[in-house]
């Protein structure tokens, strides 16, 4: 790799506080990062990508297989030899005059059953003070490689960030990974999207295990017991929200509490002594979207923002040397006292709300925040073993079709439910409202491999969990004639939450309809709630069954789109939906 791209010097990285704060303070020195109030905001620091370099870019990622059907529809494929042939011209002579950092990292506690190591190669200080963050680094990760060669391989250039020559590619046979022309976290920082689930989905397939795109949070309950969720939602639908939920008032007073393992990726596995699925969270940190955090939004994700953070494309406040963003507060710095995100002044009072154009912060901004600086952080957040889940949970924004929550029938047609998963635009997005999105299981941008094989690999693990996690659905996002949400949602989803896990515990019963079990409107607490009544919940729970019967039509040109590697199974439950639908 040093050979192809050539830098002028190899640095190792050792996780080591010394040399963290050398690279900080070169790359202040360079500009790549500014360094903010150390009072306000300790070992805070901000970073701007370029203007062309601001968010993932789908359709310039490509899983790399021998054949296409491997990758199946929905990836993008390229042949591997025609992919290397490609990538050696970007990387060759693309770190010359640059140094190559080597970060040996760990996805997972070190040592642990659930552990896989990578090693990134990257030009980027930017890249490394993220992946310190996001994943475990230094010396004890090479210490626990030894001379194994089981590690999966990354390299990363920024080279001229040329957009037309920009891949981001995964060779999973090769356990390789290789990222050209971006200098964007979710491109580059290649441990999560790239290795903990795209590499990862693979090498669970393969070695019976899954790696899914889903928060952890255990709930509390008063006696001291602590039960855990995984859950999946396609983007937009509040999944870091639900990770690091606050109860109601009403159950704080009683001694609920809500503690956050992850806010995005689960690995998953079967526990042999109790037949348990357990997870873990293999990341570090958060990597979270800025606009719109707030104390009111999410209170604990703005808190871990505080110390250790690199804020990415959000707005300078030069007044204080602080940062701001679009639905952070009401007090944007004023004008001749902020800079954008592309480094130009700004003035707030151009801002206009429909007009994405005229944000201070990029709509996408981040912050890379410490998950030990999260107030709510799950005390099982280093357990080897993981926590043990009690459900998992599949969501989507609907206006309409999907009941506030149902529960599946069994594990088959809990995956049927998580392959249907969908979403409608929204105003906020370009193009038509109320189109259905597929995501199933929110990973759609995210599986290493055909969609229709990590059906059945779904499948199959239904058949060798001894004690299985119940599957549900959520939808969070019902609307009324008018377009108002009729759930309160944030912390008030903890009442949904608790009847979930009610059900897992057999304490309460439930309505056997077309798509699933319903709760009894009764059972869903609405104590301290003033504008739901328990009319309010019937008329959440109901199905609509014209809006479910088009669906299935959606469904199907979906299936047909994966292609021919479907799981016959989840045909059956398509068939046997539309005929409880009709019947």
């Amino acid at each position: 790799m040093a050979a192809m791209t050539q830098p002028a010097k190899i640095v190792w990285i050792d996780g080591s506080d010394e040399q963290t704060e050398a690279l900080r303070e070169e790359a202040c020195s360079t500009g790549e990062i500014i360094k903010l109030n150390q009072e306000a905001l300790p070992n805070c620091y901000l970073h701007r990508t370029a203007v062309n370099d601001v968010a993932r870019v789908e359709g310039r990622t490509f899983i790399c297989t021998p054949t296409k059907e491997e990758a199946g529809n929905i990836n993008n494929w390229m042949d591997p030899n025609e992919m290397y042939a490609k990538l050696k011209a970007l990387y060759t002579g693309s770190m010359k005059g640059k140094t190559m950092y080597v970060i040996p990292y760990s996805m997972g506690i070190v040592g642990s059953d659930f552990a896989k190591i990578g090693i990134e190669l990257t030009d980027s200080i930017y890249v490394v003070l993220n992946m310190i963050i996001m994943t475990r680094v230094g010396k004890n990760v090479i210490d626990a490689l030894g001379d194994s060669a089981d590690f999966i391989k990354g390299l990363h250039a920024k080279a001229d960030l040329d957009e037309d020559n920009r891949y981001i590619t995964h060779f999973p046979q090769d356990n390789t990974i290789m990222s050209v022309n971006s200098g964007y976290g979710g491109n580059v920082l290649l441990g999560k999207k790239c290795f903990a689930l795209r590499i990862a989905s693979y090498l669970g397939r393969k070695e019976g295990w899954m790696a899914e795109h889903m928060l952890i949070l255990g709930l509390e309950y008063p006696n001291g017991e602590v039960k855990y969720i995984t859950a999946a939602f396609p983007s937009a639908c509040g999944k870091t929200n639900l990770a690091m939920l606050i109860p109601p008032e009403v159950y704080r007073n009683k001694g609920y509490k809500v503690w956050t393992v992850g806010d995005d990726i689960a690995w998953l596995r079967v526990n042999k002594e109790d037949g348990k699925v357990y997870a873990v969270n293999p990341e570090n940190g958060f990597f979270g979207v800025a606009p719109g955090t707030n104390l009111k939004s999410n209170p604990n994700a703005l808190y871990t923002t505080m110390k250790d953070t690199i804020f990415t494309n959000v707005v300078h406040n030069t007044a204080d040397n602080t940062v701001w963003w679009e639905g952070l507060d009401n007090n944007p710095p004023t004008p001749g006292n902020a800079i954008d995100w592309k480094g130009n002044p700004w003035d707030c009072t151009k801002y206009d709300k429909k007009d994405k154009s005229t944000c201070g912060a990029h709509p996408n901004s981040r912050f890379t925040a410490s998950a030990k600086n999260c107030p709510c952080l799950s005390s099982e957040f280093d357990n080897v073993k993981g926590v043990p889940v009690s459900a998992i949970i599949f969501g989507g924004r609907r206006a309409k079709t999907a009941p506030l929550v149902y529960e599946s029938f069994n594990w088959q047609h809990g995956t049927f439910v998580g392959s249907i998963m969908a979403s409608e635009t929204t105003a906020a997005a370009a193009g038509a409202v109320g189109v259905v999105r597929r995501d199933p299981m929110a990973m759609r941008p995210f599986v290493g491999y055909n969609m229709g094989d990590y059906f059945k690999h779904w499948l199959n693990m239904g058949k060798v969990i001894p004690n299985a996690p119940k599957i549900f659905h959520v939808n969070w996002f019902r609307t009324d004639a008018e377009g108002h949400f009729i759930w309160p949602g944030y912390g008030d989803n903890m009442r949904v939450l608790l009847w979930i896990l009610a059900r897992c515990a057999g304490e309460v019963e439930a309505v056997e309809t077309a798509i699933g079990y319903v709760p009894k409107a009764e059972d869903i607490n609405i104590e301290g709630l003033e504008d739901v009544t328990l009319d309010t919940i019937k008329d959440l729970l109901t199905i609509d069954v014209e809006s479910w019967k088009e669906d299935v039509a959606n469904i199907k040109e979906f299936y047909a789109l994966v292609g021919d590697r479907v799981p016959a199974e989840l045909y059956d439950e398509l068939s046997a939906l539309e005929a409880r639908l009709n019947a």
